[in-house]
């Protein structure tokens, strides 16, 4: 049996705003086990970052907070930590791989500066033995001369190099798990196959758990086993990547597969979700989808999807 890492317990996150309460994720549940990678799946807007930031106790405050909920993490529930003792847990035993690499690296510093700096806040190593670790991590996502480049800036790597510098500096302190928050966003195709697949080498060598977060289907099929579709705020079905690929039985999931273009006839139109995502101030009542649902009703017949059912794949 492989070892549970994460539990998250009906976790909610609130925006307070001069417009009123935005319930940017609103009693979300999951886990994932050692070696274990889960796929969180949603339009934009749904609260996937917002959920993953919740985790890392990332939430800026004001205006937002987690108002209920527990993260267990190896047992202990990291929301009632001191904040010195989360900053202990981010990046030693918690990693985050941020959705923009050229926004999350400081531009002044070098990319050695800022691996080293991790590596020796957290395992208390001399400049001398963070710059080989550094330079090692560097090796080993795949950038050539990686020594060399230690001395070279953000803006000197492509798009596609500097997200396999925040891999390398996710996985510098070697972490149990990581939260990759659209690694692969604004990467052209084969670079993110190349992004795909470095992650999936390194889940497997680091035996870690993986938060994926993504609006890509297509992603999720090759890295996740299990997966979370969230809609404004809610997971709305959860289960095994295959299950939920395979046998979608929520509206919203059948959508987004629906929404895919079809490689068998390319020339067929895509079918997209109709409507918009309702402001989260206004949040419709009973299932969060029904008002771009095309099973929804008002006479009570579709009852399940009326009342909002969390549909778990077993």
């Amino acid at each position: 049996m492989a070892e549970r890492l994460l539990e998250v317990n009906d976790l909610a996150t609130y925006f307070f705003t001069a417009d009123g309460v935005v319930k940017a994720v609103d009693g979300i549940t999951y886990h994932i086990d050692e070696g274990e990678s889960v796929a969180i799946v949603g339009e934009s807007g749904c609260g996937k970052s917002v959920s993953a930031l919740s985790v890392m106790r990332l939430i800026a405050s004001p205006p937002g907070r987690i108002v209920h909920g527990e993260v267990i993490f190896e047992g202990k529930d990291i929301l009632k930590l001191t904040e010195p003792e989360m900053r202990n847990v981010r990046g030693n035993d918690i990693s985050m791989v941020f959705q923009e690499p050229m926004t999350s690296l400081n531009p002044v510093l070098t990319i050695g500066y800022q691996l080293t700096e991790a590596l020796k806040l957290h395992m208390e190593l001399t400049h001398k033995e963070a710059l080989e670790r550094a330079g090692s991590l560097l090796e080993q996502v795949g950038i050539p001369d990686a020594h060399r480049r230690l001395k070279d800036y953000p803006h000197q790597f492509s798009g596609g190099m500097r997200q396999r510098v925040m891999i390398a500096l996710a996985v510098s302190c070697n972490p149990r798990m990581i939260i990759a928050d659209e690694p692969t966003t604004a990467l052209d195709v084969t670079i993110q196959a190349q992004v795909i697949n470095l992650m999936k080498d390194i889940i497997k060598e680091y035996n870690m758990g993986v938060i994926f977060i993504t609006h890509d289907l297509g992603v999720i099929a090759q890295v996740a086993d299990d997966v979370a579709v969230m809609y404004l705020g809610s997971v709305v079905e959860q289960g095994p990547v295959n299950e939920i690929l395979k046998n979608p039985m929520h509206p919203y999931t059948k959508g987004l597969i629906n929404a895919l273009p079809d490689i068998n006839n390319l020339d067929a139109p895509l079918q997209p979700i109709p409507g918009n995502i309702p402001s989260p101030l206004d949040r419709p009542s009973g299932c969060v989808f029904r008002t771009r649902c095309p099973h929804a009703s008002t006479d009570g017949k579709e009852g399940n999807i009326e009342m909002g059912l969390s549909l778990i794949h077993i």
